[in-house]
């Protein structure tokens, strides 16, 4: 891993130099972070559950049309991806009140949505990722109006997915965030899906208990983060039942 050229590393996530040209190897990691990187632990197994899940669903969404920049899995912890160049914004998409949209307007966590509702987010730490209007993204540059209606649409496409995708297996799709970022192959650009989509992006509900099973456990000190990605990763087929490694981490289905 030492002799691969770092390119970038966040919070949760490594990019080394890909095999070939345009190509980026992702590497998940185990650390956890919160209120943009004040509470930050070492959560053993972690990666390896969202490099999993992610890599699940992103066949999917592949395989339906939406363009992502997920090639393959490559181990337990790195996926082969398409280079693409970020665009600077967090969408997010809300089915049901909670986290920041309960603090700002006031509405009861787990309030239904009359509709699904899409917020745009700055990526910028120092600033705390701040709320943005559509105006701001097309009057700043970050993106033009094709490219975010191109974003919409995708975001609109792939909440449909998750929803149906989880609410088969008892999860309640809550919330999530999703980044976007253009491919260029050859003369064609496009907006694709960057990125992960993982319980570490997604809240997720159990349908009959309400029980929390994403990274708000983490966040709100309620223990149990790692089993309840196994639980996620469990219902959806990925992980094997009843069968533990005799190291650390979870046993995957290849």
């Amino acid at each position: 891993m030492n002799r691969r050229r770092r390119i970038y590393e966040g919070k949760a996530k490594i990019l080394y130099e890909g095999p070939e040209p345009g190509t980026l190897i992702q590497h998940f990691k185990d650390d956890a972070t919160a209120f943009n990187n004040q509470k930050h632990e070492v959560i053993d197994g972690k990666g390896v559950l969202n490099n999993r899940i992610s890599e699940y669903i992103f066949n999917h969404l592949n395989n339906l049309g939406i363009p992502t920049h997920f090639i393959r899995r490559l181990n337990m912890r790195e996926q082969l991806i398409h280079e693409v160049e970020v665009i600077p914004i967090e969408v997010v998409v809300r089915n049901v009140a909670a986290g920041s949209l309960c603090k700002r307007l006031g509405v009861q966590e787990g309030t239904r949505l009359p509709r699904s509702i899409i917020e745009f987010y700055y990526k910028n730490d120092e600033l705390g990722d701040p709320l943005v209007s559509e105006e701001h993204i097309t009057s700043f540059g970050w993106a033009t109006p094709q490219e975010l209606d191109d974003m919409m649409a995708m975001a609109i496409r792939i909440n449909d997915f998750l929803s149906g995708m989880f609410i088969a297996v008892g999860i309640r799709l809550v919330d999530f965030k999703i980044e976007m970022g253009r491919h260029i192959d050859g003369d064609l650009m496009r907006v694709v899906l960057a990125d992960e989509i993982s319980p570490d992006s997604c809240r997720l509900w159990d349908v009959e208990s309400n029980e929390k099973m994403d990274k708000d456990r983490f966040r709100q000190n309620m223990g149990g983060m790692v089993e309840a990605y196994q639980d996620v990763a469990r219902r959806l087929g990925i992980l094997i039942d009843n069968e533990r490694p005799s190291g650390s981490g979870p046993v995957l289905v290849k």
